[in-house]
């Protein structure tokens, strides 16, 4: 399914094998929540996509690890921005900003959001992963 609504909507595009169930049961491990389901779904068909110039789509989930943690523990980033704790980092815009769910409770809310590197704004962009997918494509979403 992730692999059709990447081609309608990305001409250009690189798909990788599917991560295994054991990859992703141990990268949610690390990173101490369940994936959110859409996205385990994607990374179990594709880990990861990259689009036109190697845009980071959808990263790797060894990148989704690395990078989370990483911002997680930067002490820089902790006296420069909001907790990054919220958040669940997966795609990059190629510019510094960065495409996240947001963990409400225990459960990461569908909706995803942009992380602005230079402001530390966080902002809504879409309703789902699917539609942000399609959105990013077609210019709806700018950042």
């Amino acid at each position: 399914m992730w692999r059709e609504l990447v081609e309608r909507w990305y001409p250009v595009h690189e798909f990788r094998p599917g991560a295994t169930s054991e990859a992703l049961t141990a990268a949610e491990q690390r990173i101490g929540h369940q994936l959110p389901g859409d996205l385990r779904e994607l990374l179990a068909e594709t880990d990861g996509v990259r689009g036109s110039y190697g845009l980071g789509l959808i990263w790797p989930i060894e990148r989704i690890v690395d990078e989370n943690l990483m911002l997680r523990s930067e002490p820089d980033f902790r006296d420069l921005s909001m907790p990054f704790e919220p958040l669940l980092f997966f795609g990059d815009a190629g510019n510094g900003d960065l495409f996240a769910f947001r963990l409400v409770s225990v459960l990461w809310d569908r909706d995803v959001y942009a992380w602005n590197h230079e402001n530390d704004s966080r902002v809504w962009v879409a309703s789902s992963l699917a539609q942000y997918l399609e959105w990013w494509s077609d210019g709806r979403i700018t950042v």
